[in-house]
């Protein structure tokens, strides 16, 4: 029930906003499956939460409105489930330490996987070129490799590994003696959500099993890792070329791969689809507060918090003023009391938003309604008033707002293509000149193409809201559909 639950242990300098909300006569409910650390599965966060929503209003009576609080995973699950199911669980969201989805994310730190597997291992270097800490921070947009390895130790590898304890030993998955085994990865838990592969590009552990596993629905195909880096001269033409020549991929099973992952086109779509990389496109009828501080190496960096904002600006225009956001100096949630001020401060927005009857759209009175005195706010430390983010607070090293490798690479700020689409390579539009043998190099190691990141990714589209995954038959609809028009009450 903590706001920081999963993320900090029991703290007595945190005010938990649920105290509050009690002591308040709201009523406070959690459920298993909507903690991301259980179960990262967006659709069955959405249905675990409106089945909780429907018991607490058959036992107590229509509510007012529902807010949602939480950090790290927490604020993912919010995020994701306002856009894939708007307006069945959430009015307004207070988030911190915060993720819009598990998705790009997961590209990200699938990213930060495979560098490591090629800056950590000297022997992959080429003759003559050597790297630094500092040099591969530089690729992975970070100051420092420490984002890089507690995102992939921590996270990653957890996430994606087939084998695992979710299930007792005797039936899990092993690539060796027991193909059909249950896979614990979090793709495979999502594999109604994303389809499974086609037998075209099975495994020969698929083929063991007769059947796919989940789809991938990342690659990295294309992607010139640390183009910006090299434009700046912060690693050597000899580094770019002999870094994107061998960083590869992974497998299926997430082993190490010679080839780069060529991701699972279908996958893709339906991630974009079912709102598991969340395009933000479903959000405009949802308020936000997100309160955040400086992230020291957790994985927790201030541009994923961005992230929702630049989607929001793009689905909706300048300046997507249904989203305030608050930094400060304490780490990762900018102020231990925020959690319970920004909780206070969502009830008013709300409360003013519930007694506007006038003609105007939700999204509209969402903005139109919001107190003056919640507004986006940066301190830099405790001491200091709160200051407009347009101002001094707005650089993004004073944020300690970063990029990402595929930012790097020449990504979006927005970071929501999974996997790019590809144009052919022309020699004119690298940022430095190549030799004649630098340039062969260059078209061997990218023989389709490099990405095109002003076009859409493959498969991105628009969030599908209110999809189910199964028909009336119960039989399961990968990748889902549309539930149709909601049902309507009549008076009896």
């Amino acid at each position: 029930m903590e706001d920081y639950s999963g993320t900090f242990g029991p703290n007595p300098a945190f005010q938990d906003s649920y105290v509050t909300a009690l002591g308040r006569g709201f009523s406070v409910m959690s459920t298993a499956l909507d903690n991301n650390g259980h179960n990262c599965n967006l659709v069955l966060q959405a249905e675990s939460l409106l089945m909780a929503k429907e018991h607490l209003i058959k036992s107590y009576g229509d509510v007012r409105y529902t807010i949602g609080t939480g950090c790290s995973g927490g604020s993912i699950t919010q995020q994701q489930v306002s856009n894939a199911y708007p307006g069945g669980v959430y009015d307004g969201l207070v988030v911190t330490c915060a993720y819009p989805d598990d998705l790009s994310t997961g590209a990200e730190f699938a990213d930060y996987h495979m560098l490591r597997t090629y800056f950590e291992d000297p022997s992959k270097w080429g003759p003559g070129v050597m790297w630094t800490p500092a040099q591969w921070a530089a690729v992975e947009g970070r100051p420092d490799p420490a984002n890089a390895i507690v995102a992939d130790e921590e996270f990653f590898k957890s996430a994606t590994a087939p084998g695992g304890s979710c299930v007792p030993a005797s039936v899990v998955y092993n690539a060796s003696t027991r193909p059909g085994g249950v896979r614990c990865s979090i793709l495979d838990a999502m594999i109604n959500v994303l389809g499974p592969r086609p037998s075209s590009v099975w495994s020969p552990m698929e083929k063991k099993a007769g059947h796919g596993f989940a789809g991938q629905p990342f690659g990295n195909v294309g992607i010139q890792y640390g183009l910006s880096a090299w434009q700046h001269r912060l690693i050597t033409t000899a580094q770019f070329l002999d870094l994107n020549a061998k960083i590869g991929g992974a497998d299926i099973d997430m082993n190490p791969s010679a080839t780069r992952i060529a991701g699972d086109d279908s996958a893709l779509a339906n991630a974009y689809r079912s709102g598991a990389i969340n395009e933000a496109n479903n959000m405009g009828n949802v308020a936000i507060i997100d309160h955040a501080g400086p992230d020291p190496g957790l994985a927790h960096d201030y541009v994923h918090t961005w992230w929702m904002r630049w989607r929001l600006q793009r689905e909706f225009g300048m300046p997507a003023d249904n989203a305030v956001l608050w930094w400060g100096p304490s780490p990762l949630v900018g102020d231990v009391h925020w959690a319970n001020e920004a909780f206070l401060d969502m009830d008013r927005w709300l409360s003013a938003v519930e007694r506007d009857h006038s003609a105007r759209a939700l999204s509209q009175k969402i903005v139109a309604d919001r107190p003056a005195d919640v507004h986006d706010r940066c301190v830099l430390a405790a001491a200091a008033g709160p200051q407009p983010t347009d101002g001094v607070c707005l650089p993004p090293l004073t944020q300690m707002r970063y990029g990402t490798p595929r930012t790097v690479a020449g990504a979006l700020a927005t970071d929501d293509v999974n996997k790019c689409t590809l144009r052919p390579s022309r020699r004119s539009e690298e940022p430095l000149p190549l030799s004649d043998a630098e340039w062969a190099q260059l078209q061997k190691i990218f023989p389709s193409g490099v990405c095109d990141w002003d076009l859409p990714g493959v498969g991105q589209q628009p969030t599908i809201p209110w999809q189910t995954y199964q028909d009336v038959n119960d039989a399961v609809i990968y990748g889902g559909r549309p539930l149709g028009p909601p049902p309507v009450s009549t008076p009896l």
